[in-house]
């Protein structure tokens, strides 16, 4: 599982957060550790561009703390989204704009709601929005803020997702 330093504060003034990857990226191990019964791999954080959506179906939600506000969003394809509904349901996805749209925005509350714990044990009280979710092919995604998006690609199985963090 890859680690980041927790030695750093929230935000330095110009770039994301190592203390929130590492929560967030610890928490979306957790879920899929437990819940879907497949490892997941990080690969290498790198700032995003543009709005466009990197997968299929995307959910975004907010966390505010009194020095921190941002949002977070799981992107994923359909590859992705059909391996994670068959280990969890048993079978393949029937109407996928819906079932994947709930799958995705379960996914990310439980993602945010796992690294709020974390974070508050390291003394940040974060409150949690509703998700918003989107479909379709070339989606665009709009952060809640102006800070710079962190793109990280996360592998599991045979696909890869993502996950942004936009935080200022």
């Amino acid at each position: 599982m890859m680690g980041f330093s927790d030695s750093v504060s929230m935000y330095d003034g110009k770039h994301m957060d190592v203390l929130m990857i590492n929560a967030l990226f610890h928490s979306l191990h957790n879920i899929f550790h437990t819940m879907v019964g497949l490892e997941i791999e990080a690969g290498v954080p790198e700032a995003k561009h543009s709005r466009q959506a990197m997968g299929e179906v995307s959910a975004m939600i907010g966390m505010n703390a009194e020095n921190a506000h941002g949002s977070i969003a799981l992107t994923l394809n359909r590859a992705s989204v059909n391996e994670i509904f068959c280990r969890l349901e048993g079978e393949d996805i029937v109407d996928f704009d819906r079932e994947a749209s709930d799958l995705v925005g379960e996914l990310v509350n439980m993602l945010a709601g796992g690294a709020k714990s974390i974070l508050a044990d390291k003394g940040f009280d974060f409150d949690m929005q509703s998700p918003r979710l989107m479909t379709g092919e070339g989606h665009e995604l709009k952060h809640h803020y102006d800070g710079q998006t962190v793109l990280l690609p996360i592998c599991v199985g045979q696909s890869e997702f993502f996950m942004e963090l936009n935080f200022v």
